[in-house]
């Protein structure tokens, strides 16, 4: 099934649009993560973060139906802030976005139980999949 036949059936299942928190300390990849998403039919970026405590807040002020979370960010790191969103928020698909490609990372989100992990040196495709895996309760990880 293509990725726009994906999309289109999942905004049919879902009722609406996918509302996503995306948090990242970089702004130019935030604001391009953002502009690749929302230019998808069906996925709207409902709030950013610019550090994990940050995201956490706004996970669970806003209930996002997914969260992107950078690993490197200050105050708290992306898998810390996993572990907190999980603790209210653990049907949230949650998927990593580094610049690490580490196998020893990827086990540590797949405990906390996070379920897509992409790198930041992957086109945005991959970004897209990981997003439309996960909200179809899969995972995806690359392989190393």
């Amino acid at each position: 099934m293509r990725a726009s036949c994906v999309r289109q059936a999942l905004v049919k299942v879902l009722g609406g649009v996918v509302r996503i928190l995306v948090a990242d300390d970089q702004e130019a990849v935030r604001k391009r993560v953002c502009a690749a998403l929302t230019a998808q039919e069906g996925f709207e970026v409902c709030a950013e973060a610019s550090n994990g405590q940050e995201a956490v807040e706004k996970a669970k002020e806003l209930h996002p139906d997914l969260i992107l979370l950078d690993i490197t960010m200050p105050v708290l790191n992306g898998l810390d802030a996993a572990r907190q969103i999980r603790a209210f928020a653990p049907e949230t698909p949650i998927v990593i976005l580094s610049v690490h490609k580490s196998r020893q990372l990827m086990e540590e989100a797949r405990k906390i139980g996070v379920q897509g992990y992409v790198t930041k040196g992957e086109a945005v495709q991959k970004l897209i999949q990981a997003v439309e895996a996960v909200r179809q309760n899969e995972t995806f990880f690359p392989e190393l």
